[in-house]
């Protein structure tokens, strides 16, 4: 059965024709928001090592390949996503090496970089459009939120003025848009974080990944969960704002992403729901059909 979204599954099996998978890559290219260029605490609730398999393991772009189709029963085509911290942080010469590296598998098909919206230059934005030819290409910019108070508060490092511009230098390239949007936020409303999907269907990105706010141990959002400043989304409060986010965003853009998890479960302070990734998905799913909605109908025009 169709889902009531536009999954990132249906975008690849348009343009490939069958299952393609992402995966995810740690290129050891630093953030500027933990090198005191922009910052040097970085991102109150970030913690790269839970989510990302190969950041603290000194391992080639190659063998990372090599080592997740090794462990996948599921073969076919893929997406080489470099994921950790800020993936256009360096110099063009090295930038290149890494993205053609992953690019030389003869079964990658695209590429998907992760970054922050006021670390690309022209310059790469120049390089990544040089593989639009052959390869599918991705660009994620981390947003979380539309609301500078919010990005202050949590510590991004740049306002949502620099994230509408990166979109705005990148459209017109043959490279994708994606948004990575946290849902929880502290000091965040129902209202903002719907004013959040607006803001991107009037940006005009391409995709969008929703998740949770997560509290991971050590990170400085970690202090204020435990000293009772912060509260996590009870799973029922997730999936009511995820389908309220839905219907709200348009329904031309991809869904890259629902609900986040945790390579790492040690990390993992707040929130434990006891359920699986898959069940909070099927759970917005059955929330949709009950509605009787679906990706875009709170919008004027909207249909149910």
């Amino acid at each position: 059965m169709e889902k009531r979204y536009y999954t990132f599954n249906r975008f690849l099996r348009e343009r490939f024709g069958g299952p393609v998978y992402k995966i995810p890559l740690a290129a050891a290219l630093g953030c500027p928001n933990r090198d005191g260029t922009v910052g040097s605490n970085g991102c109150v609730f970030c913690d790269n090592r839970a989510f990302s398999p190969f950041v603290e393991q000194d391992f080639s772009i190659t063998e990372q390949i090599r080592r997740f189709k090794a462990g996948r029963r599921q073969k076919g085509r893929y997406i080489a996503y470099f994921q950790s911290y800020t993936n256009t942080y360096g110099p063009v010469a090295r930038l290149r090496r890494l993205y053609e590296e992953a690019l030389a598998d003869p079964e990658v098909v695209g590429l998907s970089v992760a970054t922050r919206p006021d670390c690309v230059p022209d310059e790469v934005l120049d390089l990544l459009e040089s593989y639009t030819g052959r390869w599918m290409v991705w660009i994620e910019y981390g947003l979380q939120s539309c609301h500078d108070e919010t990005l202050e508060r949590i510590n991004r490092g740049h306002d949502f003025a620099a994230f509408a511009d990166a979109v705005n230098r990148t459209r017109g390239r043959g490279i994708y848009t994606g948004a990575h949007v946290i849902i929880g936020l502290p000091g965040e409303s129902a209202e903002e974080v719907l004013e959040t999907a607006q803001a991107l269907n009037t940006v005009g990105v391409d995709g969008v990944k929703l998740h949770q706010l997560q509290v991971f141990r050590g990170t400085p959002l970690a202090a204020d969960w435990e000293a009772g400043k912060v509260r996590t989304l009870e799973a029922g409060e997730y999936v009511s704002l995820a389908c309220d986010f839905i219907e709200t965003l348009s329904p031309r853009v991809v869904i890259l992403r629902l609900v986040g998890d945790v390579t790492d479960d040690a990390l993992l302070l707040s929130p434990r729901w006891g359920v699986s990734k898959a069940e909070v998905i099927a759970a917005i799913d059955r929330e949709l059909e009950r509605r009787g909605t679906r990706q875009g109908s709170r919008l004027p025009g909207g249909s149910v």
